[in-house]
């Protein structure tokens, strides 16, 4: 592996660990909105439940890209390990399984939840060193599947 080679893998392992999922668990939104672009996207895969997609660029009706993590931060506190990466710095793009764990605010209405241990596995497309585009896979195996919980309680129910 040549020197620019690894330092793009570098790079990549920054943008994804310690920029994007780093300032996801400080509740740094405005920090977390930096790693991406100013058109970027990002849909979220979970089971049978609807595809939700977060735009930089909503038009009328579509969600804002900032939305869930607002969700997300104000209700848990997140923690993301145990990662593995493949990585593709000349086509620009990236991979991510990890672990994340959700710990119910105080005030979140998910306390009586429980923490929450999901699985996941996120594609990242980027520009510029920054994500243009990103899909999150995710599973709740603690959840069974049972009653067609949401695992982050998003979107609310008054959604």
């Amino acid at each position: 592996m040549s020197a620019s080679d690894a330092t793009a893998r570098a790079a990549m392992v920054d943008l994804v660990e310690n920029r994007y999922f780093g300032n996801v668990s400080r509740g740094a939104i405005a920090q977390v909105r930096a790693c991406f672009t100013d058109d970027a996207i990002v849909t979220i895969r979970h089971g049978d439940f609807p595809v939700r997609i977060f735009k930089a660029r909503p038009a009328a009706g579509e969600a804002r890209l900032e939305e869930f993590w607002e969700h997300l931060c104000a209700n848990f506190d997140a923690r993301f390990t145990d990662f593995e990466h493949v990585l593709d710095p000349a086509g620009a793009c990236c991979s991510a399984t990890f672990t994340v764990s959700l710990i119910p605010k105080p005030d979140s209405p998910y306390r009586s939840n429980g923490a929450l241990r999901l699985d996941n596995c996120n594609f990242f497309w980027l520009e510029n060193g920054r994500i243009a585009r990103m899909i999150v896979y995710y599973s709740n195996p603690g959840s069974g599947g049972a009653g067609g919980a949401k695992p982050t309680g998003y979107p609310p129910e008054s959604s």
